[in-house]
């Protein structure tokens, strides 16, 4: 398995921050670019951890950070920008995002619509952001960062193409993996569109000669046949988990009767498998059907 998700050195140019979200052990990845002294944040994860994150930046010796750019505006990327910001009061950080994101960012509460129970808070972003679209290059003191959109799973989902280092920062543009045997989808609320999102996997597919690794915003970076492997099966999960969850939803909506068929369908030889976090997750996917309209019922909380 060649998946690259411990903490600290990566490769050459990367570094991993674990931003631990919802209990679990690097189920947010944080990335940070180093180039001839200059440093690019990739998220900034949740605002009860940045004080810890902070603190794994500076003990890696990765302080200061100059740059800081947001993959999509969902809450476990996005909601500790403020104080990521606040609590660095001795540098003039450039925050970039897509352009689509500047307004989500300032004013980020219809961003948490679907995640009730594990977003209730929103903080306003009222700093500068350098709105990014595709095509857009970003200068790292030398190394040539390409910007594409790749929505879907957010309207303002964008990734980060490293032809130097033949790697893609993929956001959660397209399929979650665990481990080998473990996966979630990129069907979220409350900003989903399933023609952009297939728009997107055919998007990567055309680059995938430009890169041979990719990382995920959530278990870190995956290499050469796994990267691949990640191309060749994204698009057929998403459609056999979205008609699988519909499927099930309406024989028995309980998170707990469908997170256990998800477990029996999708993931049962996972080494990893954890029935509370996946009831997360599917209680997410869940919602992200309902905003979608795919699921025509009220959309309940947690």
């Amino acid at each position: 398995m060649t998946i690259i998700n411990s903490e600290g050195k990566i490769s050459d140019n990367y570094y991993l921050i674990d931003g631990m979200t919802m209990g679990m052990q690097n189920f947010l990845s944080i990335y940070i670019i180093e180039h001839n002294g200059t440093r690019l944040m990739i998220d900034v994860g949740e605002t009860v951890k940045v004080r810890k994150i902070l603190k794994k930046i500076k003990d890696l010796g990765l302080y200061p950070i100059h740059k800081i750019l947001l993959t999509h505006s969902h809450w476990d990327h996005a909601q500790g920008l403020s104080k990521m910001v606040s609590s660095i009061k001795d540098l003039d950080i450039e925050i970039l995002a897509s352009e689509n994101a500047v307004e989500n960012l300032k004013y980020p509460e219809k961003m948490v619509n679907g995640f009730e129970g594990f977003a209730d808070t929103t903080y306003n972003f009222e700093g500068k952001i350098t709105p990014l679209k595709e095509g857009d290059t970003i200068d790292i003191n030398g190394l040539k960062l390409e910007i594409f959109n790749l929505f879907g799973h957010t309207m303002d989902s964008i990734g980060i193409l490293d032809k130097k280092n033949k790697n893609i920062f993929a956001g959660d543009s397209v399929l979650m993996r665990l481990d080998q045997d473990a996966f979630f989808v990129p069907l979220m609320p409350p900003d989903f569109h399933e023609q952009e999102l297939t728009k997107t996997f055919e998007k990567l597919r055309n680059l995938k000669d430009e890169f041979n690794s990719i990382s995920l915003t959530h278990f870190g970076l995956w290499k050469d046949n796994h990267c691949k492997q990640i191309l060749d099966e994204m698009e057929d999960l998403y459609f056999k988990v979205k008609e699988s969850l519909i499927e099930w939803y309406y024989k028995d909506p309980s998170l707990e009767s469908i997170t256990k068929k998800y477990f029996r369908t999708y993931v049962s030889n996972s080494k990893i498998w954890n029935e509370k976090l996946f009831e997360a997750l599917v209680h997410m996917m869940v919602n992200g059907l309902k905003y979608s309209g795919f699921i025509e019922e009220t959309i309940v909380s947690h």
